[in-house]
């Protein structure tokens, strides 16, 4: 942590918690990080892709029993 951050960080800590949390989130929001309903989005569009090429033969199904039973002998679980 650089000297200015660490002396932002410590004023930061003497503001009462109504305060630290307006700019927690102001400083999340500058981050341009994806919203929840912008990542239910594209789990929505993930798995409507998934399901197409399900649908189309592109992929081929594993069950699951198979994966777990292939994870436990490969860690020895």
């Amino acid at each position: 942590m650089t000297t200015v951050a660490k002396k932002v960080f410590d004023e930061a800590l003497s503001l009462p918690a109504e305060t630290r949390v307006v700019l927690i989130e102001k400083l999340l929001i500058s981050l341009n990080l994806p919203t929840q309903p912008e990542i239910d989005h594209l789990w929505a569009e993930e798995a409507e892709r998934r399901i197409s090429q399900i649908d189309k033969g592109e992929v081929r199904l594993v069950p699951g029993e198979k994966v777990f039973a292939d994870i436990r002998k490969k860690y020895r679980r």
